[in-house]
């Protein structure tokens, strides 16, 4: 094993930096060169397919049979123009990663001659065996028929001389067994009625859509040592591991110098990226050792999602070229910071407004703190929704762990707009102004500066901040499909929005005027959604008593955070919005269980093998040669030199000793608990007793082993170090 750990230290510092060649001196030149985009329909379909296509983006209206034709067959020409010789339907199955079924644009027509062809219904539909997929038992396994479906909203692309087709995923009996799904429901929802919201204060609003610009984090280590490591192979994390003497204490990494050998993947992960129409426009160091994050252009959500999906992908193709492995697990080493995915989002309407940008008018202020006040009210009625919607075992292990967000959902909104909403509450309202009919006297709301970003600190401790025109969901884990969380939000905002305008239109029937309607409802609903905001450290212990005072959850695990996705308010939420209904729900929170469920049964059994198997026989060894050690001591020294001189070797036998058996014990202890977790029928209890009968042996068995890992020779200690991984060569 020895060998095998050095050969890998020996054959990452030998690494070449391979060189980049860029396509074009400008990334215009090449920039969405593998999509199927709208410059390329105008290109290659006829003016009725390209309006067709326009208005199902624009207007979510179905195509016809005759334009998907068409579609088809334009397609295929620019693909094949692209060396292309394959197509497939591209979805995001719940596991979470994408999946794919390759078929040849190759079809004979006898006399052992072939033509190519790609008709309307392969562009409209395929029929992946859907039995292998988790479905939360949607599907039995002898039920295979599952259907993907074209989603025109976003782009086709080719990847590998493969035409990609983007595409919704959904069981023979309809139910959706994917994310892209639920997300485009909840949009549709949000589109709705958030329309009808704007149109308060602009009558031409036609369309309200999600936006979102995700920050993706990730460690990169050489894939030498990375194989040298079972637990990251297998796992994603390391198992075992003592701290470096240096890691990331200095903060000298963050915003640093980009190594070669990182900058080199970096620079050709843009390149593939940027061929892919996906907007990276950010890298930069992050806080640990060879920890790194890039970040596009903030997109329509589903688009976004789409590309984040497909840029995890990129990441693990292109490092194998730079001889790296992408970690993607949020807490891939102890004792340094994990990994998240920020999701910046917002909304815009087709005019091109950010609803949250604060305006120069009063009408555009006015407008932004109602859809302000409104995301408060409906975060703080879901708060524990959204803790669920972001539930992992690995983001488990970051937030609240000082480097990320605490589990407990609140917002940050700054100090300037907190001033601005204390002082609307305390305004009077329209009965105290009666000699008063100037309603610009009840709105007449402070001016907020056009450039708010510099008039607000940034909060880094809140998983849900007001970063200026957007909100910053940092609490999301680096590994998650952001579908998620984002068809969380765009549901329960939709939802809020139908109250809120229901609520309008009560007030109006009553005599009320629409503009002090909506101020009084504002009014209502800071007051209500204030437990939500707090603007100090969410890390401390004092947040945390706060929070409980104000009835705020902290549901620290994944068991016992996901039950709020299956609650009957849940149930209800999704249901009357045409998101998901509740046999759809409980699917998903039965397989978010089981993948809990199996993470940690995978983590434990490589913990196991790993200590029983190259852990124990190295001490042993070691311990061994300081028995011989002492023996030959014995036989050249007299006993009073030999008290004196072996003191050091006996000690640090019985401390090798008192490892070795700590390690045994624990380890027979944790696969006892992790048998009686595995009879155990119900998915609730068994991830339960998973987190607190299997899980609860994790901490000690590493302690010991990594307290080995100090007195065991370094020669022949099995697993690259901290020191070694943490740091690019």
């Amino acid at each position: 094993m020895s060998n095998f750990r050095f050969s890998a230290l020996k054959e990452t510092l030998n690494r070449p930096i391979p060189e980049i060649i860029y396509p074009s001196n400008k990334v215009s030149d090449y920039f969405g060169s593998m999509t199927f985009n709208q410059t390329v329909m105008r290109e290659y379909l006829t003016e009725e397919a390209y309006e067709a296509v326009l208005l199902a983006i624009d207007r979510g209206e179905r195509i016809e049979r005759k334009v998907t034709d068409q579609v088809s067959s334009a397609m295929k020409a620019w693909a094949i123009n692209k060396a292309v010789t394959h197509y497939t339907h591209w979805f995001h199955p719940l596991t979470g990663a994408t999946a794919e079924k390759h078929d040849a644009f190759m079809n004979p027509i006898g006399e052992g001659r072939v033509i190519e062809e790609f008709q309307g219904n392969a562009l409209i539909q395929q029929e992946p065996d859907a039995s292998s997929f988790p479905s939360g038992g949607i599907r039995n396994t002898f039920e295979a028929r599952g259907y993907t479906a074209w989603d025109p909203t976003s782009p086709a692309f080719i990847l590998e001389h493969t035409l990609c087709i983007p595409t919704i995923f959904v069981s023979y009996t309809g139910e959706s067994l994917d994310y892209k799904t639920p997300l485009l429901r909840s949009m549709s929802a949000l589109d709705e009625i958030a329309v009808d919201v704007c149109r308060y204060f602009d009558r031409n609003v036609g369309k309200v859509y999600p936006t979102l610009g995700w920050e993706q984090e990730y460690f990169l280590v050489d894939s030498a040592l990375y194989t040298a490591r079972p637990d990251l192979v297998l796992t994603g994390k390391t198992v075992f591991g003592h701290s470096s003497a240096k890691d990331q204490q200095l903060s000298d990494h963050y915003f640093g110098t980009i190594h070669d050998r990182a900058r080199a993947y970096m620079q050709d992960l843009e390149i593939e990226s940027h061929k892919l129409g996906i907007p990276l426009k950010t890298r930069h160091n992050e806080v640990a050792p060879s920890q790194f994050e890039c970040a596009p252009v903030y997109e329509e959500v589903n688009i976004a999602v789409d590309h984040n999906q497909l840029l995890m992908h990129l990441m693990d193709k292109v490092a194998r070229r730079h001889n790296f492995k992408v970690l993607l697990h949020e807490k891939p080493y102890a004792g340094v910071n994990g990994s998240g995915k920020h999701n910046n989002w917002s909304m815009a309407t087709d005019s091109g407004i950010n609803l949250l940008s604060p305006g120069k008018t009063l009408k555009e202020n006015f407008r932004f703190i109602t859809v302000l006040v409104n995301i408060l009210k409906a975060v703080h009625e879901n708060e524990e929704l959204i803790r669920a919607s972001i539930a992992s075992e690995g983001n488990d292990l970051r937030l609240g762990a000082h480097e990320a967000p605490p589990a407990i959902i609140s917002v940050f909104i700054g100090e300037q707009i907190t001033r601005t909403l204390d002082e609307i509450e305390k305004m009077p309202t329209r009965d105290a102004l009666k000699n008063n009919g100037n309603i610009d006297a009840i709105i007449n709301i402070p001016k907020i500066p056009e450039i708010l970003l510099d008039n607000t600190d940034r909060n880094r401790t809140s998983p849900f901040a007001f970063t200026g025109n957007k909100f910053e969901f940092r609490a999301v884990g680096s590994t998650a499909n952001t579908a998620k969380p984002m068809f969380v939000l765009n549901t329960i905002m939709a939802n809020q929005l139908v109250k809120f305008k229901a609520d309008v239109e009560k007030l109006i029937a009553g005599g009320m005027k629409k503009d002090d309607a909506i101020f009084s409802l504002i009014k209502k609903y800071i007051k209500e959604s204030k437990p939500i905001r707090f603007e100090g450290n969410s890390y401390s212990q004092e947040w945390a008593e706060e929070a409980a005072k104000r009835g705020l959850s902290n549901h620290r695990s994944t068991p016992e955070a996901l039950h709020a996705f299956v609650s009957d308010k849940t149930i209800k939420l999704f249901s009357d919005h045409k998101v998901m209904n509740e046999k759809e729900l409980q699917a998903r929170y039965g397989i978010k269980l089981e993948k809990y469920i199996k993470k940690i049964q995978i983590e434990s059994r490589v913990m196991g093998d790993l200590a029983i198997n190259h852990i124990l026989p190295t001490a042993i060894e070691y311990q061994n040669r300081l028995i011989e050690n002492a023996k030959g001591l014995k036989d050249v020294l007299d006993q009073k030199s030999f008290v004196k001189l072996s003191r050091n070797q006996l000690n640090s036998i019985k401390e090798i000793s008192n490892h070795i058996a700590a390690i045994k014990e624990d380890v027979e202890k944790m696969v006892e608990a992790r048998r009686i977790a595995n009879r155990i029928e119900n998915l609730q209890e068994q991830a339960t007793s998973y987190k607190t009968t299997v899980m609860v042996y994790f901490e000690s068995i590493r302690l010991h082993v990594d307290q080995l890992e100090l007195l065991v020779d370094d020669e022949i200690w099995p697993l690259p170090k901290y020191r070694e991984l943490l740091f690019i060569k």
